[in-house]
């Protein structure tokens, strides 16, 4: 379950209009804070972010289906509906064990090294044009300070 604190930051960033990876960056956010406190690990930095990205969906932000495998588009759609129905039960013993295997992976994913290098990888892969169309969106879509 995520904090309270940060499904109110998302709904906030909803109410403002911002995109809903925007809003889902929160999520993520608190996984990897998560991570640096150790609470739990995480095999590398994209699990974190699949982390963040899914207990988003599941707390109601319309994020779009991922590129990639059949299986990635199928929980993500999972994680959407789930959204929508936000009293379902969910199963403890599941959960528990989830949490275990997580405690044993390495805290260092959430390194500001690790992240960076995310980062940068991530940032590669669009073109420079998408980049700059973003940072200008970013600039005019920007709290006034």
């Amino acid at each position: 379950m995520p904090e309270q604190e940060t499904v109110k930051r998302a709904r906030e960033d909803a109410r403002e209009g911002k995109s809903p990876s925007t809003q889902a960056g929160e999520f993520v956010r608190e996984e990897i804070h998560h991570i640096r406190e150790g609470k739990h690990g995480a095999r590398s930095p994209q699990q974190a972010i699949a982390i963040g990205l899914s207990k988003a969906r599941r707390a109601g932000v319309k994020l779009g289906p991922p590129k990639g495998f059949a299986s990635l588009r199928r929980k993500a759609q999972q994680d959407s509906t789930a959204g929508e129905h936000p009293d379902h039960e969910r199963s403890h013993k599941r959960s528990r064990a989830v949490f275990a295997a997580l405690k044993r992976e390495p805290g260092s994913s959430a390194s500001d090294q690790a992240i960076s290098k995310q980062t940068k990888k991530s940032a590669a892969k669009r073109g420079s044009s998408n980049r700059r169309a973003a940072a200008l969106k970013g600039a005019r879509t920007r709290k006034a300070a």
